[in-house]
């Protein structure tokens, strides 16, 4: 699946949480943003109503807008667990697993208890993702993928399973992204500007496990907002695969695989009791906060960054 489409999932899963959460906070933002202590039906069923038709509405809008044009096929499995050296895979696992934290955020603030906020709310991204990847295996374009399901699944699972362990999430997946020269050689599959390659270059993403240092250390001279960051990017595809394309231009790249050490900031982790920064924070904390980085490639290249993005 394109990397365009799961991330264009992504916004509009922050952008249903954003406005499951703020439909009713004008004048008393704070208030209807405080989390309830105990279950209050009307939130609930806000929130339920919200998921059920944002999240309804993004699956018909998506078959409408992606696959109609395209021939259907009876179900069938494409395996492309090699192209894009699994970026995309990152990429899902990413986005089941905040979509799955808004969704469970969301019951939480309705006042769910744990149970149903990892049932009902954490399991939310990879219901949805599930859905597209059968809009994928019935379409003779693509098909569905088990990597993409074994990502999605992976998101999910590590959402739950420090919820379980720890009762608070030590881990994050976190995005960042920069340009490169690789989309105006593609620019149709790579994207011909910046917010179309922000969703499309592969090249120029990169993903992150954020961990939080005080919260495996318990050191009291560790700010409790200091991560530490592993990163996982590629370079030089220019197509998804090793194998080019009938009728493609060309174009000689050396595909390479890059791991990155950085530091990071668990913005949720700085203290306010603002309800609304709180919220802000979720949100953002989404994005790996540029810093300085450590780079070393798959052949043992090794390149300091100033500041990666």
């Amino acid at each position: 699946m394109g990397s365009q489409v799961f991330f264009r999932r992504k916004v509009l899963a922050i952008l249903f949480l954003w406005v499951s959460l703020s439909v009713h906070a004008q004048s008393k933002i704070e208030s209807f943003l405080s989390p309830s202590d105990s279950l209050n039906l009307k939130r609930s069923n806000t929130v339920y109503i919200s998921e059920s038709v944002l999240l309804g509405g993004t699956l018909v809008g998506l078959n409408q807008i992606w696959y109609k044009d395209y021939p259907k096929s009876s179900f069938h499995f494409l395996n492309d667990n090699d192209d894009w050296l699994q970026m995309d895979k990152a990429g899902h696992l990413f986005s089941t697993y905040h979509i799955g934290r808004f969704g469970a955020e969301a019951l939480a603030w309705s006042g769910a208890k744990k149970k149903q906020q990892l049932v009902y709310g954490a399991t939310l991204g990879f219901a949805f993702l599930t859905v597209v990847e059968v809009f994928d295996g019935f379409s003779q374009e693509w098909g569905a993928s088990w990597g993409d399901v074994v990502a999605n699944a992976t998101g999910t699972g590590l959402y739950v399973s420090q919820e379980m362990l720890w009762k608070e999430q030590r881990i994050i997946p976190k995005f960042s992204f920069h340009t490169t020269k690789y989309a105006a050689l593609r620019p149709n599959t790579l994207g011909s500007s910046w917010n179309e390659q922000i969703l499309k270059d592969y090249n120029g993403q990169t993903y992150w496990l954020s961990a939080n240092v005080y919260a495996f250390a318990k050191a009291k001279f560790v700010p409790k907002w200091f991560n530490f960051a592993l990163g996982y990017g590629a370079d030089g595809m220019v197509y998804g695969s090793s194998e080019i394309p009938s009728g493609e231009i060309v174009v000689e790249t050396r595909r390479i695989r890059q791991f990155y050490l950085s530091f990071d900031v668990d913005l949720t982790k700085i203290p306010t009791k603002s309800h609304t920064l709180k919220t802000l924070f979720s949100v953002f904390n989404t994005i790996k906060v540029p810093a300085p980085a450590l780079e070393i490639n798959q052949f043992g290249g090794v390149k300091g960054h100033f500041v990666y993005f």
